[in-house]
């Protein structure tokens, strides 16, 4: 009989090789260790106070404890597949360690909310960490939309020349995207922070846990209010990849303006070097990797969602097997974001505008189109016929090869005799962006207005 399981006593034989392999989690889950130690030893601290554990069983396991902590971040632990997991290889550490008293240590308690509390705890840090990394990118942000309020480029829609806008307004799209990235993370963790433990293998336990105490110790703001609930649902971690897929999908769009705006088509910015790479074969090229690479990892962290969401879709209540394939995509997703936001942060920081290349843009596409039919209304022609008089003198200045604000003042009063001399004020890229001087526009003013809100909103949120 194979006397390492916790379990063998039910069975005839040993299990299989080949089961071992298939059905253990140690080569993934061993990166839960440290949290599974920090939920061991508060459970502990509560089974002491309720009068389950004696003290001197508590002293035994919060010594054996640290010495196995100490081996892990040393490398020094042995982990074995024969013991299938991180909590029962931790568990026969702790029982060599300190006999009977460690055998103690699983009572009022299954493997079932043991992983749940441990994934939840885990999931609790990432998220603290992946909000200051967004943070640091917003940060990294502001400070290109504060030194390009006023850098004139095209606004697209279409991927065609719409208006005019400041790179610094441009910038700031993408603050606010991941501003509610942050709220959706916050909120996420608030989800996560409710506390399994105590539930058990799915029905609760016979002994007195105190639950409340245990929450304190490990700093859970709820409990969670279910014994099934709490063991067999991962809703948490969907809701946790689903967000952190908004996150990338937004670093997957911005990737991609990079990617077009540093082609020598657009050559509106240059990337440092130190995120790009050359070729083998074409000494001329500057390929920019790093946002390729986000843009492609989006499509592993969606991929995640899904798998989540399918692994949950028919499971019965409670607990079952299947929820161990719920760490590799859930650990995964958190590193790759982590890795992203990073990194990103630091390449926005050597990321270089080119004005004069994005203002000549500008004037290739009639941007200020929109702005000479605004003209026009305000002089009291009614919108609709401005739109069609505006449509005319484009179709003149395509024929001519000039922008709008190149055609003579007779040209253009040749299509109203509204329009006079004073025309030329809002048909310049520099007079759209002034005119767009209201909450949420992209004039200078506002651009650093919104830069200096956010710099409050940054600092409150960090002081907190």
């Amino acid at each position: 009989m194979n006397s390492t399981k916790t379990w063998s006593g039910r069975f005839n034989e040993p299990v299989s090789e080949l089961v071992k392999k298939y059905t253990g989690s140690i080569d993934f889950d061993k990166r839960l260790a440290q949290w599974d130690i920090q939920g061991s030893l508060a459970h502990a601290q509560m089974l002491c106070q309720a009068g389950v554990l004696s003290g001197e069983d508590l002293a035994a396991i919060e010594r054996g404890m640290a010495e196995i902590l100490a081996e892990i971040e040393a490398g020094r632990l042995q982990w074995s597949l024969d013991l299938e997991d991180v909590h029962m290889n931790i568990e026969r550490r702790l029982t060599d360690k300190i006999g009977d008293a460690g055998k103690r240590l699983h009572t009022g308690r299954s493997r079932n909310d043991q992983v749940a509390t441990d994934i939840r705890l885990w999931l609790r840090d990432q998220i603290n960490i992946i909000q200051t990394l967004i943070q640091s990118l917003q940060t990294a942000l502001l400070d290109l939309a504060e030194q390009h309020a006023e850098t004139v480029m095209p606004g697209f829609t279409h991927l065609q020349v719409a208006q005019p806008v400041s790179f610094g307004h441009h910038m700031l799209a993408y603050v606010e995207m991941l501003g509610r990235d942050y709220e959706r993370m916050a909120d996420c963790r608030r989800r996560v922070n409710r506390m399994p433990l105590g539930a058990a293998a799915l029905a609760g336990t016979t002994y007195p846990v105190r639950r409340e105490v245990t929450a304190e110790l490990l700093g859970f703001e709820q409990i969670c209010q279910n014994s099934l609930d709490a063991v067999s649902d991962r809703d948490f971690a969907v809701e946790f990849t689903a967000a952190a897929s908004l996150v990338m999908i937004h670093l997957s769009r911005l990737s991609e303006e990079l990617i077009l705006w540093m082609s020598p088509r657009f050559s509106f910015i240059d990337i440092a070097d130190r995120f790009c790479t050359g070729s083998s074969i074409m000494p001329q090229k500057k390929n920019p990797d790093v946002p390729e690479l986000v843009r492609g990892k989006s499509g592993r962290v969606i991929g995640h969602l899904i798998g989540l969401i399918t692994l949950m879709k028919s499971q019965p209540l409670a607990y079952n097997k299947d929820n161990q394939e719920d760490k590799e995509p859930l650990f995964d997703t958190a590193d790759t974001l982590i890795d992203t936001l990073r990194i990103y942060a630091d390449m926005m920081r050597g990321v270089s505008v080119k004005p004069e290349n994005m203002r000549a843009a500008v004037m290739q596409g009639f941007a200020t189109a929109t702005d000479l039919a605004d003209y026009l209304v305000k002089k009291g022609m009614p919108f609709r016929d401005s739109h069609e008089v505006v449509a005319r003198a484009v179709r003149h200045a395509d024929e001519a090869g000039v922008d709008l604000s190149q055609l003579p003042l007779a040209v253009l009063q040749g299509f109203s005799s509204l329009i006079s001399e004073d025309v030329y004020q809002v048909l310049t890229p520099e007079g759209s962006l002034n005119a767009r001087n209201h909450l949420g526009g992209t004039s200078p003013e506002q651009v650093r207005f919104q830069t200096a809100r956010w710099r409050r909103l940054l600092a409150d949120a960090q002081a907190v």
